[in-house]
């Protein structure tokens, strides 16, 4: 299951060096307004430490983690919707695609990287800079649902199956044009179905990270918009993409951290867009293999092959922490900890699992 995440914010708010760190990519991360141009596209391993605990008993030829996709977005400012400022349009038809969107937003104060007109690189103002990015974006919603009502008030008097979605189309452009977020609106779940047809960016899931100075790593930050901000040190993460395993677990133990930025966003972003893992463990490889919470075994199946889906019999499961504590597969059925599952099971987070079928 592929996981996209477009990195979006004001310009030099540290976005591309977040993104080249995140990925080991060199890019264009320059002390300039729209560095980056084209979205740069990059993707990157979910750090997973049952991983290597599972290579541990198997022994595989490979180890393969989750993976997510970053988009490094071009910046935005003011006016992008209405007027399509800098790269305004540009920047809304990509983030469209992203399954959720990031936010890096500027804590960091350094004279020697520019700001907007008027404000120097000590002026710091996170709360300002989220509300710009989300006018924008509300600012945008609210063009595509003008485009939008005429054409579905046409259809829904020849179609009466899409009056509910004119009905929210109506109630969202309102809500909207008080200058609140989509997403926010209270729903239920059939309309939050009509909903994601009129894909609206304020519906996307949201995260924010805090680009800070080293030394607020460690620091409670204020909540955006109810979303309490990640804290990334781009300048930190750039470093680290640089050093060997060892070093980097060093460093991080000097600055009172146990985890790099790279592995609090991914799995952040997991449970933002309500993911999980599952094991498949063998000779060959190990593999963690992404679903979304609440995914039967049939469904899980799939991920790997569709005619896994098709022709899915059955599931040979063990939960991940019995297959270490019993050294494996063979231990775990010595043990009875080993189950079959059929097809309405539904799958836990860290299941090893070995799938039947026949096509």
């Amino acid at each position: 299951m592929a996981l996209s995440i477009g990195i979006v914010g004001l310009p030099n708010v540290g976005k591309s060096t977040l993104f080249t760190a995140l990925t080991k990519k060199g890019g264009l991360a320059a002390n300039y307004p729209f560095a980056t141009i084209d979205p740069n596209v990059g993707i990157v391993d979910v750090p997973d430490a049952r991983l290597q605990a599972l290579a541990d008993i198997v022994h595989p030829g490979r180890i393969m983690p989750a993976t997510v996709e970053f988009v490094d977005i071009a910046g935005l400012v003011k006016g992008a919707a209405a007027e399509g400022a800098g790269l305004g349009n540009q920047f809304l038809a990509n983030i469209r695609e992203c399954d959720a969107i990031c936010e890096v937003v500027r804590y960091f104060k350094d004279p020697d990287v520019m700001r907007e007109a008027n404000h120097t690189g000590e002026f710091v103002d996170p709360a300002s800079d989220a509300e710009t990015i989300m006018t924008e974006l509300i600012l945008a919603d609210i063009q595509t649902l003008e485009k939008q009502l005429p054409k579905l008030e046409k259809e829904s008097k020849r179609d009466k199956a899409l009056a509910p979605k004119l009905g929210i189309a109506k109630r969202l452009l309102e809500w909207l044009n008080d200058g609140k977020r989509a997403a926010n609106m209270e729903m239920t779940d059939d309309e939050r179905a009509a909903a994601k047809g009129l894909f609206l960016l304020t519906m996307k899931p949201m995260l924010y990270v805090a680009n800070v100075d080293e030394d607020e790593l460690t620091v409670e930050l204020d909540a955006i918009d109810g979303v309490t901000p990640i804290p990334i040190c781009a300048k930190v993460e750039a470093e680290l993409s640089e050093l060997e395993p060892d070093e980097a677990a060093e460093y991080l133990a000097d600055l009172g951290l146990e985890h790099s930025g790279l592995e609090t966003l991914a799995q952040a972003a997991y449970r933002l867009l309500g993911l999980q893992s599952y094991f498949t463990a063998g000779e060959m490889e190990v593999r963690a293999w992404t679903v979304r919470q609440g995914a039967t075994a049939p469904q899980a199946a799939g991920v790997i092959h569709t005619d896994f889906e098709r022709g899915f019999i059955k599931a040979e499961v063990v939960a991940f922490d019995d297959y270490v504590e019993l050294g494996g597969e063979a231990g775990a059925k010595a043990a009875g900890k080993l189950r079959i599952e059929g097809k309405d099971y539904v799958m836990a987070d860290g299941d090893v699992v070995h799938f039947r079928f026949n096509v």
